[in-house]
């Protein structure tokens, strides 16, 4: 790929990530819950799930921690396609950062949304998911095959 066509690629995958980070932003901090309105839909889902498909385990707790996890992964694929390759790992520390910072406002500017530890576990899990399946995609697409051959020769002392 020629220089020109990586700098357009980032500017791109930098522009998704910000759109993306935006729509995050307007989703998490809306001044009414997302569920509000759609309780009877939930409950149905929860019920379908734990009852009809014989998983006791399952519950609206869980829902919205896999709900959490599926918000963030495209976000942490994204960052990682946006940062410069020996830069990927701030992803780690950023995603967890992101999440705080949302549920920091929600608990300190809006009363009616509920800011909580397991939303922040469960969106940096995601994001971290994301982080992962991008480096594994991008190792692929630039990997080459492994053969001795590929590493140096170690000399003995």
């Amino acid at each position: 790929m020629t220089d020109g066509a990586t700098r357009r690629g980032r500017v791109i995958v930098v522009a998704a990530l910000l759109l993306y980070a935006a729509g995050v932003l307007l989703l998490t901090l809306s001044p009414a819950p997302i569920n509000l309105g759609h309780e009877e839909a939930i409950d149905k889902v929860v019920r379908t799930v734990r009852d009809d498909a014989g998983q006791g385990w399952f519950s609206y707790s869980k829902l919205e921690l896999a709900a959490n996890v599926a918000l963030f992964a495209p976000l942490g694929l994204l960052l990682a396609l946006a940062l410069r390759r020996g830069l990927v790992w701030l992803g780690l520390l950023l995603l967890p950062a992101f999440s705080g910072c949302i549920e920091l406002a929600q608990a300190v500017f809006l009363p009616d949304r509920t800011a909580s530890v397991w939303d922040v576990v469960g969106n940096s899990l995601g994001g971290w998911a994301g982080l992962l399946a991008a480096v594994v995609l991008l190792a692929l697409v630039r990997g080459r095959p492994v053969s001795a051959r590929s590493y140096p020769e170690r000399r003995r002392p």
